[in-house]
């Protein structure tokens, strides 16, 4: 049977739009999918976790005197936080001067962020002491900072767990746990709350 050439042409026409159409959906599918994975393995990075904290802040610390020796004795103490941004954000420091009935407070907490971990260390030091603890590793998820490390207490190895999370830009919790069992169990013995002093 012999088709008109124009009906041919028509035909093959419209089998190779359909193509072209079919290739175009295949190839915008693809960009969409490409582009979503991208978006969920991306690293996140954290450079700027900490430029919420830049400024002044009241504070009010609670400190268990004893840690890890089953004593629930705390004490009281106010006072000021101060942050100042280092390095473009990429480090702070931070400046604590608080007193109460047990005595006075000066500490300083130096934090850095590692480009390639995209984690932060916290490194804190007593000025009664004048020397750096043990940092704590880690990084901010869904607003929440958890870091983690080791250190001694009455020669003992222990580990250390320090957890930031806020309730808004004006307000902040800071909570320092202790564990000598591995991490099965935690033993709170810092917690400070932050007020935004407005300048």
């Amino acid at each position: 049977m012999n088709v008109p050439k124009y009906l041919q042409l028509t035909v093959f026409s419209i089998l190779l739009c359909g193509l072209l159409a079919v290739s175009e959906v295949a190839q915008q599918s693809s960009s969409v999918s490409n582009s979503t994975v991208q978006n969920v393995t991306a690293p996140r990075d954290g450079q700027h976790d900490f430029d919420w904290e830049l400024g002044t802040w009241k504070t009010h610390l609670r400190r268990r005197l004893r840690p890890l020796t089953g004593s629930n004795t705390w004490v009281e103490y106010d006072g000021k936080t101060v942050c100042r941004k280092v390095w473009n954000g990429r480090a702070n420091l931070l400046e604590l001067d608080v007193a109460g009935q047990a005595g006075h407070i000066e500490g300083l907490s130096l934090r850095l962020y590692n480009p390639e971990s995209r984690q932060w260390s916290l490194n804190f030091s007593n000025s009664a002491a004048g020397t750096l603890t043990e940092p704590v590793f880690g990084e901010f998820k869904n607003g929440r900072g958890e870091f983690f490390g080791r250190d001694t207490l009455n020669g003992r190895v222990i580990l250390v767990r320090f957890v930031i999370a806020c309730a808004d830009s004006s307000s902040c919790r800071f909570e320092q746990a202790f564990s000598d069992d591995a991490g099965n169990n935690w033993e709170i013995n810092w917690i400070a709350v932050d007020t935004r002093v407005r300048e």
